[in-house]
């Protein structure tokens, strides 16, 4: 898929809009540093109709019986199957993450085949109520309209975990991808309508902070499900406060990976070395950025770490055989390097790899070595500070307790991992670990099955499993008199 064949614009009522009041982006390739595509930008007046639209389809989506509705959403999964490469392409152009991992499409699949199966289940209850034999029901309904504002970074697996159960729910969605990445969302909603769901039932409006800002303050918008940062966060909270429009953020994280001395050492440093500056090259709130190590391994699992992300192959994200690309932009090699000096300076730890830009034929490129720093005091910046980029900080720890003081000293809680072949220590660590998930012996596997969410500063609210189900329904009781 060359760059020359990429196409772009609102999908608003089924319609592709290539012309908006919100001016326009210049999308780069961040493996080249070379313009892709012209994005038109949603401003108010596209926020106005696409939340139009979506109250029209809503209410048709709703004239539906629930195995029609049911089946529509696996006719949807079926559609997305057939384009998964497609997908993935988009992904690749959309932030340069390789190709070789470019599969949150299949995950867009698996929510849309998960919840398509909530859809016909009772979602409500019945009590009795006292000093009366009245009819008490307890149902769950829908919000209505739905506002989805994705990450550059995961547009597509954003969408599955929040778009598959909004409309499982009975809900439309305005589905808002950033400027940096549009591609592969707005081509989920063309297949939406290829798919046959009533046009306007997804829509997907590419923004910037302004046009964010009027969709969250939109009045016909009942409800916001925000993936971010926590300073973006703030912007949305604020805004959505002008209607008491109720928010589920899903924001970042400064991830404990704790390899105590029986785990297995080789598996361990290769999933450090992937879930740390090498997936999506650290771009990933999942990102596994604190490696704290028990003293006894601490040599001989750093030897093995260094040497897998070493290794890793970097260049074009095209290149079904690279595993390491660039940044997302040149601002954000900006800052990194920035954090890696300021690091270096701060003597917060000892740099044991990388820490500078990879210049020769990928120096036009948003190109930075992963980096790796040891011996990191877990209260300095470098440790404390979500850095979003390909940088590690290694850091010690004496036992249990000692890693569990650590792990826990951020302000962070999104996800921990644990490394360990002891079972009674997995269960009683994990339990006591402040993140809302926790992955013993493997890296962060977002399923449809499993809630998932943040503690702390890292949010709240849940995608996946029943209870991001209920994220996209209401409670209602109707009680009903008995004479």
């Amino acid at each position: 898929m060359p760059a020359s064949s990429l196409t772009v614009g609102l999908l608003i009522d089924g319609e592709l809009i290539e012309q908006s009041s919100g001016g326009s982006y210049e999308h780069i390739y961040a493996a080249t540093g070379r313009t892709n595509v012209t994005v038109p930008l949603a401003g108010a007046a596209e926020i106005d109709r696409a939340v139009a639209s979506a109250w029209d389809a809503q209410r048709a989506w709703m004239t539906l019986t629930v195995d029609r509705r049911r089946d529509m959403l696996i006719d949807l999964a079926d559609v997305v199957h057939e384009h998964l490469d497609e997908l993935a392409l988009l992904n690749v152009h959309d932030y340069a993450v390789p190709v070789a991992f470019a599969g949150t499409a299949h995950m867009l699949e698996w929510f849309l085949r998960h919840f398509a199966g909530y859809v016909d289940k009772p979602h409500g209850t019945s009590s009795p109520v006292n000093g009366s034999f009245d009819v008490n029901l307890i149902e769950r309904e829908p919000y209505g309209v739905v506002g989805v504002i994705t990450p550059w970074n995961g547009a597509l697996a954003v969408a599955a975990s929040c778009v598959a159960p909004a409309l499982a729910a009975g809900n439309a969605v305005v589905l808002k991808p950033s400027e940096l990445a549009p591609l592969a969302a707005v081509r989920f909603g063309e297949l939406c309508v290829e798919a046959g769901l009533p046009p306007g039932l997804v829509n997907v409006v590419p923004a910037d902070a302004d046009g964010s800002e009027a969709l969250v303050r939109h009045p016909g918008v009942r409800k916001i499900h925000f993936t971010g940062g926590d300073v973006t966060a703030r912007r949305v909270l604020v805004a959505a406060a002008a209607n008491l429009t109720p928010v589920v953020a899903e924001l970042g994280g400064k991830s404990a990976n704790v390899i105590f001395e029986d785990a297995d050492l080789d598996a361990a440093a290769a999933m450090s070395a992937h879930q740390g500056p090498l997936m999506q090259s650290g771009q990933s709130c999942a990102c596994a950025s604190r490696v704290l190590v028990q003293e006894s391994v601490y040599d001989a699992f750093l030897e093995k770490f260094l040497g897998t992300v070493g290794s890793a192959k970097v260049g074009d994200p095209l290149d079904p055989t690279v595993f390491f690309g660039p940044v997302i932009t040149e601002s954000s090699a900006h800052r990194i390097l920035g954090v890696i000096d300021e690091a270096v300076a701060q003597h917060s730890g000892e740099l044991l790899l990388g820490g500078n830009r990879i210049g020769g034929e990928l120096a036009e490129g948003y190109y930075i070595e992963p980096t790796v720093f040891g011996n990191v005091d877990n209260a300095s910046a470098l440790a404390q500070h979500e850095t979003f980029g390909p940088v590690v900080s290694v850091i010690r720890f004496r036992d249990e307790a000692d890693a569990l003081r650590i792990a826990n000293d951020t302000p962070y809680g999104l996800n921990a991992f644990v490394q360990t072949r002891d079972l009674t220590r997995a269960h009683r660590f994990a339990r006591k670990l402040e993140s809302g998930s926790v992955w013993v012996n493997q890296m962060s596997l977002i399923s449809p099955q499993g809630p998932y969410g943040g503690y702390k500063r890292s949010g709240f609210g849940r995608t996946g499993g029943l209870d991001g189900l209920h994220e996209f329904l209401q409670t209602k009781n109707i009680r009903i008199g008995m004479g």
